[in-house]
């Protein structure tokens, strides 16, 4: 069984299905509702557990236990999904990240997130052990300042460090340095970048890094930086009838990591990624409806 931490963000999503995103000051009424853990990495971590694997979660969140109803209701969430939160620092005073989001029926998603900037404040008190007993490490960019360490930490043991690059940052940004693997969502890439064309953007980031990268951008094909050949490559994705792009993203790195830890190469790690997520959008529940081993390897088989 594959062992992997997610440290970075997790919240709790409140997601609603509705026709269409209702215009201001007006009411409108969700055909479907649901509670879940969301975040970059808590999303990633339920995927991890959902494809099989052993799923660890470390981040910053709301409390102390018992003070902050959001957090606990998170951990509870996350533990009873499978994921096991060895490294939560609850931070006195702050409140845990929440969001309400609405689904509308071509599947995209509007969002809008509490973050209490106290959480920015969060360290981690031991890396070392933290990455002592896993076989890789994903992280997101929403708190930089807590997962470095680990990444150092863990770049130091010599396993696997993907990224899952959803925030704007800058360039240089030392997360980026601290990765063996980079995945960037479109939007984060143009912004960090400031450029418009993706490959572009990867070519650029290739100079300041030495790690794998890729971009992601909804049902256009996967980016890849090919360094053996100085050139970007793209891997298509798969065709499905969309229902809800919420948790994406991270039910693709979640997969990528997922995948390597595995042994697959690169191209492989990717396709497996892309089947996940592609499962995941052709259902509603944001994290909740991330896909089963059996149902990527089934779409992976179809010729």
């Amino acid at each position: 069984m594959t062992n992997i931490l997610c440290a970075g963000i997790a919240g709790v999503d409140q997601v609603f299905r509705v026709r269409a995103v209702p215009m201001p000051d007006t009411k409108v009424g969700a055909s479907e509702f649901i509670t879940v853990a969301g975040g970059c990495a808590g999303g990633a971590a339920l995927a991890i557990a959902r494809l099989g694997g052993k799923a660890c979660f470390a981040g910053p969140l709301g409390g102390p236990a018992g003070s902050d109803v959001i957090g606990d209701r998170l951990v509870d969430g996350l533990e009873r999904d499978g994921v096991e939160c060895i490294g939560c620092v609850r931070v006195c005073g702050a409140r845990t990240t929440v969001s309400a989001i609405l689904v509308d029926d071509r599947g995209d998603r509007t969002i809008a997130t509490f973050r209490d900037h106290r959480l920015d404040e969060a360290a981690v008190e031991d890396p070392d052990w933290l990455v002592s007993a896993v076989d890789a490490v994903l992280v997101d960019n929403c708190f930089p300042g807590f997962v470095a360490p680990i990444c150092r930490a863990a770049m130091a043991r010599g396993i696997p460090v993907v990224v899952d690059a959803d925030q704007p940052a800058d360039d240089c940004e030392a997360v980026f340095k601290t990765a063996t693997h980079v995945i960037f969502s479109a939007d984060c890439l143009r912004a960090t970048c400031r450029v418009d064309d993706l490959a572009v953007g990867l070519t650029h980031m290739g100079k300041l890094t030495g790690a794998f990268l890729a971009v992601t951008d909804g049902p256009s094909p996967v980016l890849w930086h090919d360094r053996v050949c100085a050139t970007v490559r793209k891997m298509p994705v798969f065709a499905i009838n969309t229902v809800d792009t919420l948790g994406a993203g991270d039910v693709f790195d979640g997969a990528f990591a997922v995948a390597l830890v595995e042994g697959r190469s690169v191209e492989d790690a990717l396709r497996f990624a892309a089947a996940a997520a592609g499962l995941k959008c052709s259902r509603f529940g944001g994290s909740s409806a991330a896909p089963r081993r059996t149902e990527v390897e089934a779409l992976l088989a179809q010729p």
